[in-house]
């Protein structure tokens, strides 16, 4: 389930009030030496990104977020707070990743169940250290009381909000970099301004918690309107938020000569009558990655369609098929001219 961008003012508004219901301090200072010092924290709780971790209540200078099309993770919940030093801002480059701050952290939660059933997975940390980014995995323990640092990743038995039994993979060390590498340089990929809601940026600007709201932006629509929504800007969007980080100029996947991104107004870059690079077994026998008018004919609905390694695009964060997301694709071809 996604978290609504409406959750984020009632979250500002009432996290004060939650915080003193729950007997729990507000100012809780976050460690900015576990941030910016050498090694690992062992735990998660060592940083205090949260005055409550089990409930995912965040400390002082930890504001939550959501994305207008977010990445799809087996169907998980995904809970994002970004951290800012004090004395500190976002710089806006356009509408493209905001820049942050050394210092600076982005937090991102896995969790799947609802209420009382809720259980936290994993939380993924990127640290803005003098020298780059770093990425890390955390797993949450059975407990829920802490989330231990798991750089060989892990393999959770869970099932998902469709009702599909999988093993849920916690990506290792190596597994986060290669999604969040760019030219070989670690970076975010989420919070890019035009997937952001023109509310929270104006939020943020307003606390002076960023530099500028970017003018004329071109904002990603909101999935919530996935199955009525205009299937181009959906599926070009949901392609972006899912593929793009490796299928770009500079991605793990550029080799391809494929280039799923957003502001990408070529045809042929982002996949229609293009052949593969190489036609191997993740082809299908197909000979487009996007053939108008027939998905079913596409190799990019073909590899979206499948959990199998080696035929299964994404390659790392899925174990089951977005069939929603599939589906706003499917749309998408089916639309196209022939």
């Amino acid at each position: 389930m996604r978290r609504g961008l409406g959750l984020l003012a009632v979250a500002s508004a009432t996290l004060g009030a939650a915080l003193s219901h729950a007997g729990v301090k507000q100012a809780v200072a976050v460690n900015d030496a576990a941030i910016l010092e050498e090694g690992f924290p062992r735990t998660l709780s060592e940083y205090g990104f949260f005055a409550d971790g089990a409930r995912q209540l965040p400390g002082a200078r930890v504001t939550p977020y959501a994305l207008n099309t977010p990445l799809w993770s087996d169907g998980a919940e995904k809970l994002r707070f970004i951290y800012l030093p004090e004395g500190t801002r976002l710089e806006a480059d356009g509408d493209g990743l905001l820049q942050f701050p050394v210092g600076a952290a982005i937090i991102k939660t896995f969790a799947f169940g609802e209420g009382a059933d809720r259980r936290l997975i994993e939380t993924r940390v990127l640290l803005h250290r003098t020298d780059g980014w770093t990425a890390l995995p955390y797993r949450w323990n059975a407990e829920q009381t802490e989330a231990t640092l798991a750089l060989a990743g892990g393999r959770i038995d869970l099932v998902t909000p469709a009702g599909e039994a999988i093993s849920y993979a916690i990506p290792n060390k190596n597994q986060c970099k290669a999604c969040h590498s760019k030219d070989g340089v670690v970076i975010p990929i989420g919070p890019k301004a035009r997937n952001l809601s023109a509310e929270w940026l104006g939020q943020m600007a307003q606390r002076g918690a960023l530099d500028t709201v970017p003018q004329g932006a071109d904002l990603m629509p909101e999935w919530n309107d996935h199955a009525t929504g205009p299937a181009e800007p959906l599926a070009r969007a949901y392609l972006d938020v899912n593929c793009a980080h490796c299928h770009q100029p500079g991605g793990g996947a550029s080799n391809s000569g494929l280039d799923l991104r957003w502001e990408q107004d070529s045809a042929h870059a982002i996949g229609i009558m293009k052949r593969p690079v190489a036609a191997g077994r993740g082809a299908g026998g197909h000979e487009f990655s996007i053939l108008p008018g027939a998905p079913d004919q596409s190799i990019l609905l073909y590899r979206m369609d499948s959990a199998e390694p080696g035929i299964a695009m994404p390659e790392i964060g899925k174990s089951s098929v977005d069939r929603e997301g599939s589906a706003v694709v499917r749309r998408w071809i089916m639309e196209m001219q022939q």
